[in-house]
């Protein structure tokens, strides 16, 4: 990777005060006050005087409250962090207020019933006032006052649920003590430079319950006295959050049956690709219904595994629980194809992955990245990179990289947009800025940071978001990038996860990290071997996931005891529960209390269109090939949700997508 000097683009600034924070928002909640009066005493509302100036404002604005409630999730400064929750908060209120105007709604609604102007705008403009008025039709705008007020009343109380929920999970932080006998399977640098306590005279290391401490953990550890005390601690964090994610499917059934829909799901998904809650329902039985056969065959296996286990240790087998699940599946490959994920993961130092990785979108996408030294970070440790095209001068965005742990921060893996692109009132471009932020294993004083395979299948994904916010080109901020519709959004990196399994890729992504050589090619024969191994148990507990989100957003009244479905569901569909160990997984389900409610089927409905796009176009065109890559990039990156995300599969596809090639994927 090449380094360069900044040369295009202005640069978000992260040093910024909770002072500094406040006033921004605070600006733009007074931009927003005057813009809305001004739209609303517009005489003769069109699409220049109403829409227009609504919408560059947006432009404008979403700069600031991105790059400013970014800064919850990665500042170093706790006040900071909390200046950051609090932008997010008024940004909310916001938006309450800006769902309430009547006035401005009835000036944007004459545009749309403007049918010779409507006619004449282009489909991105169009689209722009269709959507503004369905916007505010879902915020509430048909419903009488009284009901109205009650509504935003019911959002309030909901954003303050979610934000504590996320703010909780941020805070907390499991601990566990264990001596060197206790974590015995585990790799010789798991113990590189692990802080360590004396208790009574013996030496414990700290075990958290960060990603790059609890996985490996669960994946290595022999005794499963240690894999099920870890797996409790981290189960039994945030209690608080069961009784806050009760009250927030209360709330949201509420608004549902409020906006006139029988329940939060069918709200939610009415504007999405699924429609009906019933078509979700559907697509999540039917793949539990022909993988559960499969999930009951895995699960045999590695119940002998243990029971083999248990009789050589003298002990009585009681049963096969969540924290055998990754132990057993791992010692399963090991035994099958010969394989050590410990050695695996000496050929795939970080840097070398990621040089290899930006060389494909290069070949792919057209693209030229480069590394920015001395960059303006929030934290030394983050790196920031240009994006041009590959074979012009012409600027696309930038990109930051957040990968390792430190305290405060967010603590799992995510994208966050940080400037969306769009047209300036000028007529040039704002040029994107998103960034990846993730908890991999740092370097220790022996070794560099490096990968196991599925850290690599991992950092593709999260790198699809990236490059689907900079490829983008809107002319407007609301569309840009993973603006698209919900159960669209995982779609492009699913699809890039494929290219870690493509043996070609595998040994570009490779360098010992001593001796710099390729990995063997008998090595890399025998990861892609282990795609498929216990395939129905892995989707069963996508299943789960999803069928538990939709269920508990598909009852009339609201009232679910959300812990306790949550566990008998879990058992239910992926077959292995937790025993009477009390542990409350739901209290760490992010994905509930951060907009993905009713939408965690997203998943799968993006990985089955993935994989169609995968195998029509890259495996009969080739991987490599550069115009099947342009033709993804201009297709399906650049529109960003300016257009319906199933026209633009059917315009890459060249056809109506299909689950045929998901579900060989699988193997089934």
């Amino acid at each position: 990777m090449a380094s360069s000097s900044v040369t295009k683009g202005s640069i978000v600034n992260f040093d910024l005060s909770p002072e500094e924070i406040e006033k921004v928002i605070e600006k733009m909640v007074r931009d927003e006050h005057d813009l809305y009066d001004k739209v609303a005493s517009v005489e003769s509302p069109t699409f220049s005087n109403v829409i227009v100036p609504l919408n560059q404002l947006y432009n404008k604005n979403e700069v600031g409250f991105l790059s400013s409630c970014f800064l919850r999730h990665v500042s170093t400064n706790k006040d900071v962090r909390d200046a950051g929750e609090k932008a997010r908060k008024l940004w909310s209120e916001l938006e309450i207020e800006y769902s309430s105007r009547e006035d401005v709604y009835q000036a944007v609604l004459k545009v749309y019933n403007n049918k010779e102007e409507m006619d004449a705008l282009s489909p991105e403009d169009k689209r722009l006032v269709e959507k503004m008025v369905l916007s505010y039709r879902r915020y509430g705008l048909m419903l009488p006052q009284e009901k109205r007020e009650q509504l935003h009343k019911l959002k309030a109380q909901l954003f303050d649920l979610e934000v504590a929920f996320s703010r909780n999970l941020s805070n907390s932080n499991g601990v566990a003590l264990f001596s060197r006998e206790e974590l015995e399977g585990m790799p010789d640098d798991y113990f590189d430079d692990r802080n360590t306590e004396v208790v009574d005279g013996v030496t414990k290391y700290v075990v958290t319950t960060k990603y790059p401490d609890y996985y490996p953990l669960l994946r290595y550890a022999k005794l499963e006295s240690t894999r099920k005390t870890l797996f409790v601690v981290n189960n039994t964090r945030c209690p608080e959050n069961i009784q806050l994610l009760q009250d927030a499917v209360k709330i949201r059934q509420q608004k549902a049956i409020l906006m006139g829909y029988k329940t939060h799901s069918a709200f939610v998904l009415e504007p999405l690709m699924a429609k009906t809650p019933l078509t979700v329902l559907k697509m999540e039985n039917d793949l539990r219904n022909k993988v559960v056969r499969i999930g009951i065959k895995n699960l045999a296996e590695l119940e002998a595994l243990k029971k083999a286990d248990m009789e050589k240790a003298g002990k009585p087998y009681d049963g096969f629980f969540q924290w055998d699940m990754s132990y057993y599946m791992n010692l399963a490959n090991e035994q099958k194809h010969d394989i050590n994920e410990n050695d695996v993961k000496k050929y795939f130092p970080l840097a070398n992955v990621l040089q290899g990785i930006f060389e494909i979108y290069k070949n792919m996408l057209g693209l030229r990245i480069i590394k920015v030294e001395g960059a303006p970070v929030w934290h030394s440790s983050v790196e920031m990179f240009e994006v041009w095209e590959a074979n012009e001068d012409k600027f696309v965005g930038h990109f930051y990289l957040d990968l390792y742990p430190r305290e405060g921060k967010y603590n799992r893996v995510g994208v966050s947009r940080i400037r969306p692109g769009y047209e300036r009132e000028d007529g040039t471009r704002e040029y994107p800025v998103t960034a990846m932020m993730a908890n991999f294993a740092r370097s220790t004083s022996k070794t560099p940071a490096l990968l196991s395979h599925s850290n690599v299948v991992t950092l593709m994904h999260e790198l699809g978001h990236v490059f689907h916010n900079l490829c983008a080109v809107t002319k407007w901020a609301s569309f840009h990038g993973t603006r698209v519709e919900r159960d669209f959004v995982e779609t492009p990196s699913k699809m890039l996860e494929n290219w870690a399994w493509e043996p070609e890729v595998i040994a570009k992504l490779s360098a010992h990290y001593k001796s710099g050589e390729t990995i063997p090619n008998s090595m890399i024969e025998k990861i892609i071997a282990t795609k498929n191994d216990n395939a129905g148990l892995t989707n069963l507990l996508r299943v789960f996931r999803g069928l538990y989100d939709l269920s508990i957003h598909s009852i009339s009244n609201g009232e679910v005891d959300v812990n306790a479905h949550y566990n008998s569901l879990e058992r239910d569909i992926t077959l292995v529960g937790c025993g009477d160990t009390g542990t409350f997984g739901v209290a760490t389900f992010s994905h509930l209390m951060s907009r993905y409610d009713s939408k965690y089927y997203g998943y799968l409905w993006s990985q089955s269109f993935s994989a169609d796009m995968f195998a029509t176009r890259f495996q009969k065109e080739g991987i490599n090939n550069p115009k099947t890559g342009m033709d993804y990039r201009n297709e399906i990156l650049r529109p960003g949700g300016s257009r319906d995300a199933m026209e633009s599969l059917e315009k890459f596809l060249g056809r109506k997508p299909n689950n045929d090639a998901f579900l060989k994927s699988i193997g089934l």
